[in-house]
């Protein structure tokens, strides 16, 4: 489950276990909070602030210091003899600061330039630094003062267009203090100011600075808790706990990309959490502001795209879900909990436990395959089996006597759905076959490659049933192509869901990406896919097609649709981890020139966007002279939109390891989209992993663990 204060963007459904789908609600539409791409977020989780480019927090909308969901201060607005700073930078300089520079000019002074300027140098943690520097030829005398308040408001109620009233202040030593039921809040200063307001909650500095000097002042927040809460809330990651991942460089003749990389691996640190109990195990939130807490569909992803840096987040991650999961009763044993979601206009939510528990077993398969240890492999077996007995039980049998699902009891009830495909594993039977669900397109490619990747499981720690499931995917193949491919003029398209038995959806989404990510399979290679190659074929053509294809990524809808919109989040936005996954497996399939056409339009939006991509931005048609339109309500930074920025790099060295055979496998894009590529300090086996790939597609690892035999495909 999420912790307090963790939010879904709005209209994206709200943050809980795997509930039945309810109807929307009637009644007063609430007001979006402001949080405009020109809004500067730093993030250190739990801590998180936001402002607008001039610095100040004005108490609206988002603005403030929050931590563990609870905002700790509301308003933080300076001025200096009265007169607000004009701006004239405000910018991120790592995902948990943020540099605020504005200039003044001394009341009186005949020079046309301004003679102070002010730093404010602000960290997620709620320190900011505060320095007014003189540059002019006279004595500056004036009052600094800053004005302070908060609400103490729940970041969930934030999101969602609710704002109370500021708490009264009250005077505490060097600074003020507010109360509520629940939490209190400090703000203190070095050095003390001079005169304490508490009814209007300022603090106030007589000022003289003098030609060419500086003067500076730290504030600090804090939020103390009042009563203790019903759980421990997770922690961020402790100072003596290192990073889960290997410090990479990269070098290539495309400078996007080496801007990508270290930027989209910051944005990751600074969604880092712990469980207040396990320090060490680490995964990341999902994104701020609107979801700053565990999702565990995308703390996977974000685990299994990182794994070329190592395996320790993809260890923490899957342990941290492992005593998560349902433990029966109420909810299916072994599913992962999961947030509901909104999936476009032509299907109903649904619930991401069903891909994290898929999700889930494919990590830990491709973790293994990375060299994550044996025994924390074996540890995490036993959760991984209960995903797949989650799965097993929610396949459904033929209302009209076909055979039985894998595994299933003869006394299984009947369901009115899709038959023999993976509806919603969060749903027990009787719902199930009380309200009937869509199969979704994606939720059969993750059920057959998580199908496949626990077969290779089992049967390496010598658990039985890998040969039963290997067989449920070979049919799950042979179904789907009868089933859920389309032929049309165009030469045919998956459908996006089957409604029931011979009803498929014809809408095209980008939901078809999954069913290029194969998984990693023994000897390097990949799993097989549920397409055949000439749909393969047939699908890579149609993804650059300019329906899909915006210029900047791949729409979530096609353009052709009736109910396409450029910046619904499902009904036509660009979600970057889905063009990512797009180019890593066109690549891999051997449609190069398609892959190319993608990642050459992600990283020209990621260059507008320095390196830091959001979760979302409109889909609209790329315009000479135009940048990418940001999304209102996208995360930024969203967990598995940095971790797709990594993939994207990294995945086109094509490094694919089999550790427990003693392998790993180069297979770059011969193409060499990004020219000559470099990349150094992966971690393979545990152990440094350096390649180089020239200009013209041949790859030379330089630096590996010696038990590892190298080899090409």
């Amino acid at each position: 489950m999420p912790p307090p204060g963790a939010v879904p963007p709005p209209g994206a459904g709200h943050p809980g276990a795997a509930a039945p789908v309810q109807p929307r609600p009637t009644g007063p539409v609430r007001p979006q909070p402001v949080a405009g791409h020109s809004e500067v977020i730093c993030v250190n989780a739990p801590a998180m602030t936001a402002s607008g480019p001039d610095g100040q927090l004005r108490g609206h909308g988002l603005h403030g210091f929050f931590r563990a969901g609870v905002r700790a201060l509301a308003r933080m607005e300076l001025r200096l003899g009265g007169i607000e700073p004009l701006p004239l930078q405000g910018t991120l300089t790592s995902a948990a600061e943020a540099r605020f520079v504005g200039a003044v000019r001394v009341p009186g002074d005949p020079d046309p330039d301004p003679a102070l300027t002010v730093e404010r140098l602000r960290n997620a943690d709620g320190v900011e630094t505060v320095t007014v520097r003189n540059t002019g030829g006279r004595p500056a005398r004036l009052p600094l003062e800053i004005t302070f308040g908060t609400d103490l408001g729940q970041l969930s109620e934030i999101a969602a267009g609710h704002r109370t009233p500021d708490l009264p202040a009250q005077v505490q030593s060097a600074g003020l203090r507010w109360a509520g039921p629940h939490h209190s809040a400090t703000v203190s200063a070095k050095p003390s100011p001079h005169a304490v307001l508490a009814g209007a909650g300022v603090l106030r500095w007589d000022l003289e600075v003098q030609p060419g000097a500086r003067w500076s002042v730290e504030l600090r927040s804090e939020l103390q808790s009042l009563t203790p809460p019903a759980v421990r809330p997770p922690t961020g990651r402790g100072p003596g706990v290192p990073l889960p991942w290997s410090a990479p460089g990269v070098r290539c003749d495309d400078s996007r990309a080496e801007l990508l990389l270290p930027r989209s691996l910051d944005a990751l640190a600074g969604l880092l959490l712990a469980d207040a109990d396990r320090p060490t195990d680490l995964y990341s939130a999902s994104g701020a502001p609107w979801r700053f807490g565990l999702t565990s569909a995308d703390a996977l992803w974000a685990a299994r795209l990182t794994l070329p840096l190592g395996t320790r987040l993809a260890a923490g991650t899957l342990r941290a879900l492992a005593r998560r999961q349902y433990p029966g009763g109420a909810r299916p044993e072994g599913v992962i909990p999961g947030a509901l979601r909104h999936a476009g206009p032509e299907l109903p939510p649904s619930c991401t436990a069903t891909e994290a528990t898929l999700l889930f077993v494919t990590v830990l398969a491709e973790a293994w395959r990375w060299g994550m240890p044996t025994q924390e492999v074996a540890d995490l077996l036993p959760a991984a089996e209960r995903a797949l007995a989650a799965l097993r039980a929610n396949l459904a049998t033929d209302p009209v006597g076909a055979r039985p699902a894998l595994g299933s009891e003869p006394d299984a009830p009947v369901i009115e759905g899709p038959v023999g495909f993976v509806t919603d594993l969060g749903r027990t039977a009787e719902e199930r076959s009380a309200r009937p669900v869509p199969a979704r397109c994606e939720a059969q490619a993750q059920a057959h490659r998580a199908a496949l990747h626990g077969a290779d499981l089992l049967e390496a720690f010598g658990r039985p049933g890998a040969a039963e499931w290997r067989a449920w995917a070979a049919g799950l193949r042979e179904r789907f192509r009868e089933q859920f491919w389309i032929d049309d003029l165009s030469g045919g398209r998956p459908a996006a869901a089957l409604i029931a038995p011979g009803r498929p959806l014809p809408t095209v989404a980008a939901s078809f990406v999954h069913l290029l990510d194969l998984g990693l399979a023994a000897e390097g290679a990949d799993h097989e896919g549920l397409l055949d190659r000439e749909q393969t074929r047939v699908l890579a053509q149609r993804l650059v097609a300019p329906e899909f294809d915006c210029g900047w990524g791949l729409r979530t809808l096609s353009a052709k649709s009736p109910r396409f919109n450029p910046i619904g989040h499902r009904s036509g936005a660009v979600r970057v981890h889905e063009t990512a996954l797009a180019v890593a497996g066109l690549s891999g399939a051997g449609f190069e020139r398609e892959a190319g056409e993608l990642l050459t339009g992600l990283l020209d939006a990621s260059a507008h966007f320095e390196g830091r991509l959001p979760e979302m931005y409109a889909g609209e048609q790329r315009v000479p002279g135009c940048p990418p339109v940001p999304h209102p309500a996208a995360c930024r930074p969203a967990a598995v939109a940095s971790a797709a920025g990594v993939h994207l790099v990294t995945a086109l060295a094509g490094i694919r390891p089999d550790v427990p055979a003693g392998r790993v496998v180069v297979r770059p894009a011969s193409t060499a989209p990004l020219g000559e590529l470099e990349l150094t300090g992966l971690r393979v086996a545990g152990e440094p992993f350096s390649v180089r790939v020239s200009r013209i597609g041949v790859a030379v690892v330089e630096e590996a663990s010696p038990s590892l035999l190298l080899g090409a495909r």
